[in-house]
């Protein structure tokens, strides 16, 4: 039997941020998770081409400067694995842009405690546009995880979640979203959800859902992942029961 995770405690923890050309936010995120969780606080900045890691080590955060970007998925891994090397219990990941308040983030290990979860998703229904709903109710049939939001960049990862995300396995993930999520999954990880705020975005645009075009790319790419992930299974399913039948 597993055991029951342990409920994490927010100063063990380390809040990653991933940044690109947030400088305009990013201050006052970092400033708003230091007074809410009392952690410390990274902030990887993606190669970007404005004051970002100046704003946040002003803030009071460590900086993690990239010399070349390698995505939200990319540098949000790169801070999971400072976090594992530097010995931090678990990892809460938010946005940079200030859409995530800081306020709701004791919520997260509420949740936590609560259900003995080892990943919790900060989620808002009431920012889902039409377009993510559709998105999601697809999502939901094709992959089997009954989520009510797939994008959501507010989690909170437990130790063995942080393991899991800092391997190889995870390091070629498009998507922060469902490519991490059916990968913990398969892990046999506990994913739940707990409800909070969310403000609009005060800078830019989804990357995901800028426009219908960029919709289809983004479902025509998971499509593939979470078709390859179901094969992967499949076949070292057949192969579980090939050597078995060879003993």
């Amino acid at each position: 039997m597993t055991a029951r995770p342990t409920p994490l405690r927010a100063a063990e923890c380390l809040a990653v941020i991933p940044a690109r050309d947030e400088a305009a936010t990013v201050g006052a995120v970092v400033a708003g998770v230091r007074a809410a969780l009392g952690c410390a606080v990274l902030v990887v900045d993606d190669a970007s081409t404005d004051g970002t890691s100046g704003a946040a080590r002003a803030a009071g955060a460590e900086s993690l400067r990239l010399s070349f970007g390698l995505g939200a998925w990319g540098a949000t891994q790169a801070g999971i694995r400072y976090a594992r090397r530097n010995g931090y219990a678990g990892v809460v990941t938010l946005d940079a842009d200030g859409q995530h308040e800081p306020d709701s983030l004791p919520a997260l290990f509420e949740a936590q405690a609560r259900t003995a979860a080892n990943v919790v998703i900060g989620t808002c229904v009431g920012r889902l546009s039409r377009a993510k709903r559709i998105a999601w109710l697809y999502l939901r049939a094709l992959t089997g995880l009954r989520l009510t939001d797939f994008t959501s960049g507010l989690r909170l990862y437990d130790a063995r979640a942080t393991a899991i995300l800092a391997g190889p396995e995870a390091s070629l993930l498009d998507y922060q979203d469902v490519g991490v999520l059916m990968l913990l999954a398969k892990n046999g990880l506990r994913i739940d959800e707990t409800p909070v705020p969310m403000l609009p975005r005060r800078e830019g645009h989804s990357r995901v859902f800028a426009s219908w075009p960029v919709v289809a790319r983004y479902m025509l790419h998971t499509t593939v992942l979470c078709l390859a992930q179901i094969d992967a299974g499949r076949r070292k399913e057949k192969g579980l029961h090939e050597d078995c039948s060879a003993c």
